[in-house]
């Protein structure tokens, strides 16, 4: 396997090349060929690393630290030689299968955190989760419904992994959305036919706290899920989105259940000049990092 040094390892994390059972592994995919608006989640993944070991490694939410547990920081996702943007996303996703596919996650209890870019990024690891358990639900938090069948000429769009995710759903997958205020009439329309969509923080909570504590969830985040008042560092920021308190409640209920994996995407860091949204995010992953090392030692 040969990935893109990154500019650093996410603070705590031993650099390797090796992906190791009852492990939990971070891995950049930094791509934006698609993204619509403001450019620059390229630059997330190294953007998060670099200001990983500003903040504590302690979590006082979930009193515990990165450091109780051994992880792993793989790198980032080569986007080859190609300027075409969708030779580059294939390129990464090629390699992102290369990795993961000949693995039994479930089998060898491998955790995946992957690191965007922009939300077509979640692809290559949703399809391997939903392959890899076909009771998992997919835990979906953004401020756009991304249900779209391709936007802009793209089929693997960030407004369309959700329904490029659905194309792999079989009987047994669940899909919970929240935190979505944008989309178009069709993409509300089919939220509200298949009741994927909780309208209420209250509504939500009470739906992850439902799911049996066993069953495998993955969860995936874009960051616009915030409101931009809070973190303006992101390519299509909405208002009347959530804080930070409102994630760490669901990082609470989380630490119950089978969190299988999760792709945290969608930090533009130069759009933030002050650097406040970089450390947003961090603990943003610092908190799915505890959770996913303390599921990956059982």
């Amino acid at each position: 396997m040969k990935t893109d040094a990154p500019v650093r390892e996410f603070f705590g994390a031993t650099t390797d090349n090796t992906v190791y059972a009852n492990g939990t592994h971070i891995i950049g995919f930094g791509f934006d060929g698609t993204a619509c608006f403001r450019k620059g989640t390229r630059n997330g993944p190294d953007g998060l690393r670099a200001v990983s070991e500003d903040i504590e490694s302690y979590s006082p939410y979930l009193d515990a630290d990165l450091f109780d547990h051994a992880f792993y920081d793989l790198g980032n996702l080569s986007l080859g030689s190609s300027d075409d943007v969708e030779a580059q996303w294939q390129h990464a996703s090629d390699q992102f299968d290369e990795i993961f596919q000949p693995l039994d996650l479930q089998a060898n209890n491998v955790r995946v955190l992957t690191l965007g870019g922009e939300h077509s990024i979640s692809y290559a690891p949703i399809r391997k989760y939903l392959q890899q358990y076909p009771d998992l639900v997919l835990l979906h938090l953004d401020a756009h419904a991304d249900l779209r069948d391709g936007f802009l000429g793209y089929h693997y769009s960030h407004a369309s992994i959700i329904r490029r995710s659905l194309d792999h759903f079989g009987p047994g997958h669940e899909l919970i959305q929240y935190g979505i205020r944008s989309g178009t009439r069709e993409e509300y329309q089919y939220m509200n036919e298949h009741g994927t969509v909780r309208k209420s923080r209250k509504d939500f909570l009470d739906s992850v706290a439902a799911i049996a504590d066993d069953r495998p969830i993955y969860l995936t985040l874009d960051l616009d899920y915030f409101d931009p008042a809070f973190l303006p560092g992101t390519g299509t920021p909405e208002p009347g989105g959530e804080d930070f308190h409102s994630y760490v409640s669901l990082m609470k209920l989380l630490r119950g259940k089978n969190l299988v994996g999760a792709d945290v995407v969608e930090l533009s860091p130069e759009i933030d000049p002050t650097g406040n949204s970089d450390v947003f995010a961090a603990k943003i992953v610092r908190e799915l990092l505890i959770i996913l090392n303390e599921k990956g030692a059982r």
